[in-house]
């Protein structure tokens, strides 16, 4: 006697089966995506914004230690 886990996998070889599920299955995710799409973008954008945050941190961080570093180097030149 087969147990469930069994029976759920010959039922899904048959090709049929997987595409009749698969053409049940477009309209729940074509729902869901279409509710949750703005705030993917929203994510990617944030995201984005976030990179040039960062980039614009580590450049005036280098900057800063540039300039550090030249008074420094002043300092015992004299």
């Amino acid at each position: 006697m087969k147990n469930l886990r069994e029976t759920c996998i010959d039922f899904f070889k048959d090709e049929t089966t997987k595409q009749d599920v698969k053409e049940m299955m477009k309209p729940i995710f074509s729902m869901i995506y279409n509710e949750i799409y703005i705030y993917i973008w929203i994510i990617a954008i944030y995201n984005i914004f976030f990179i040039f945050l960062i980039l614009a941190l580590f450049f005036f961080l280098f900057k800063l230690l540039q300039k550090q570093n030249f008074l420094y180097l002043e300092h015992f030149e004299k």
